[in-house]
């Protein structure tokens, strides 16, 4: 069954639209997915389908300036004036409007890349409403350099918030194809196979190749910057189970150094955390051939792993 929700934005503009996936079979739990910079949630349909199959309900959404939400409010590479935690809190809406239809479940979350940012900036206002989360191809220390944030600052200050400069992305993002070899589409440090890159650029509903305004590129560096180092792991509650998975070529985790140091922040604070590098992977291991169920059968393990402990 499936069902097809919206609701209005933290950024007061936009309407929200997500989709609620429900097996055939009695749920055992709730997995909430967040996807990542400039994609959508059908991009994962291949683990939506492995959720559901493992008796999970699945919620997913596209983000304000993302997928269906952007093409109905026509409002590509633009989430709003309400700041660095918009994402976040629709985020928290959806969970509330699915715990709603289906109440008294376990309830986990999935985020990659930016998702798993906004899961991080979630968990650490709203964890404890969570079973588990898992966090995959997550930052640590990211190197942003602060002359990109201040450009970034003047123009939202000389009111060109709403334009877009794409130089702006190429200085933030542009060095994460150094290890990549021959570059042609310049998504290459996605994953190695070719036709996921090219799938990746040719999607109608994808936004990474369609500009972002200058005040969201500065959201998603605020976003990043509120959850770091031990002080955001301090916020998370400990209780609250988490399984961090990357690949170990992945930029984005600083080839595995980042990734480390977020699961060393939540250990160095008390926090129950496990941790999987996919070697010699890149970003989307959730979309290589030979390791997607792995990935996936992994997160299910570590969900049903959490309920048969809290059955004890």
């Amino acid at each position: 069954m499936l069902h097809e929700v919206s609701f209005k934005s933290f950024n007061q503009r936009d309407t929200v639209y997500g989709w609620v996936y429900v097996p055939a079979a009695k749920p055992k739990g709730i997995v909430q997915l967040i996807h990542g910079f400039g994609e959508h949630s059908r991009r994962y349909f291949h683990m939506i389908v492995k959720y559901l199959e493992a008796g999970y309900i699945v919620a997913a959404d596209d983000h304000v300036g993302h997928g269906k939400t952007a093409l109905e409010n026509d409002t590509w590479g633009d989430w709003g004036e309400m700041g660095p935690h918009t994402m976040m809190e629709d985020e928290h809406r959806m969970k509330e409007l699915v715990s709603q239809m289906y109440p008294d479940l376990p309830y986990f979350m999935y985020g990659h890349s930016m998702g798993s940012m906004i899961a991080r900036d979630y968990i650490a206002k709203y964890g404890d409403e969570l079973a588990g989360v898992t966090i995959c191809g997550t930052p640590g220390v990211f190197p942003i350099a602060d002359e990109v944030v201040a450009e970034m600052k003047q123009l939202i200050a000389d009111g060109k918030g709403g334009e877009s400069d794409p130089e702006l992305t190429v200085k933030l993002l542009g060095w994460m194809c150094e290890r990549c070899g021959d570059v042609k589409l310049g998504n290459e440090w996605i994953c190695d196979d070719v036709y996921v890159q090219q799938d990746h650029a040719a999607d109608p509903f994808d936004a990474f190749t369609k500009p972002t305004s200058n005040r969201a590129l500065y959201d998603f560096v605020e976003m990043f910057l509120q959850i770091n180092g031990t002080q955001w792991a301090e916020e998370v509650p400990v209780a609250l189970p988490v399984y961090n998975i990357a690949g170990d070529q992945d930029p984005v985790g600083m080839y595995g150094e980042g990734v480390c140091q977020v699961s060393n922040w939540l250990a160095s604070t008390g926090h129950d955390v496990k941790t999987k590098l996919y070697s010699g992977y890149r970003h989307e291991i959730h979309n290589y051939a030979d390791i997607k169920d792995d990935v996936s059968e992994g997160i299910i393990a570590f969900m049903d792993q959490v309920i048969a402990n809290s059955a004890k």
